[in-house]
C-alpha cells in the first residue's frame, strides 16, 4: 500500500447548475477508494478562462488524503468526471458539466504528456488560488511556491465567493 499522501483537486462547473454539480463532485471525492476528503473550500463564482465564450463557472478546491498512487487518484478523478457527466471528447476551456484537476500530489513534481503536477496552470488562475489558499496558505507547491505567496500575484478580478 501506498504511505498516505496529501493531494489537492480543484473543481469546477458551469453547466446545469454549476453549484450542485460541484457540492456534489466534492462529495463523491470523499468516496474514493483509499481517500478521505479532509477540507473543503468555499465557493467562488468565476468569469471563463480562456478564448470560449460561456457562463460563469462555479469553482471549489478540496484536500485530500490517499493512500492512491500519483497514477491511480488521478485514474480515479478521470473515471469521476464521466460518471458525473462529462463527456470524454469536449472542448478545451470550453464548458463543462464537471472538471477535476489534480492540482498537488504529496511532493511529487512530475511534467509529461499525460499528467503535470503541480498543475501548470496554478500560477495564473485565481479560481483555483484563492480556493486553494483558503484551505492550505502554507502549502508548498514544488517548483511553484507557497499558495498564499501565489495568491498575491493574481488580482481577484471576476471572482466572487458564494
Amino acid at each position: 500500500m501506498t504511505p498516505w499522501q496529501p493531494a489537492y483537486v480543484g473543481v469546477g462547473s458551469n453547466l446545469e447548475d454549476p453549484q450542485a454539480q460541484v457540492q456534489r463532485a466534492l462529495q463523491r471525492l470523499g468516496a474514493l477508494p483509499q481517500t478521505r476528503r479532509v477540507l473543503t473550500s468555499p465557493l467562488y463564482r468565476s468569469a471563463p478562462f480562456g478564448p470560449v465564450a460561456q457562463p460563469d463557472f462555479v469553482n471549489a478546491a478540496a484536500a485530500l488524503l490517499t493512500g492512491l498512487t500519483l497514477e491511480e487518484l488521478f485514474a480515479q478523478l478521470r473515471a469521476l468526471e464521466a460518471a458525473l457527466g462529462r463527456p470524454a471528447a469536449h472542448v478545451h476551456w470550453g464548458p463543462r458539466i464537471i472538471d477535476l484537476d489534480l492540482l498537488a500530489y504529496g511532493n511529487e513534481r512530475r511534467s509529461d504528456p499525460a499528467l503535470t503536477v503541480p498543475h501548470p496552470g496554478i500560477v495564473e488562475r485565481n479560481f483555483v488560488l484563492y480556493p486553494l489558499a483558503d484551505i492550505a496558505p502554507e502549502l508548498q507547491l514544488p517548483g511553484l511556491g507557497r499558495v498564499a505567496d501565489l495568491k498575491t500575484r493574481v488580482s481577484a478580478s471576476g471572482l466572487t465567493p458564494l
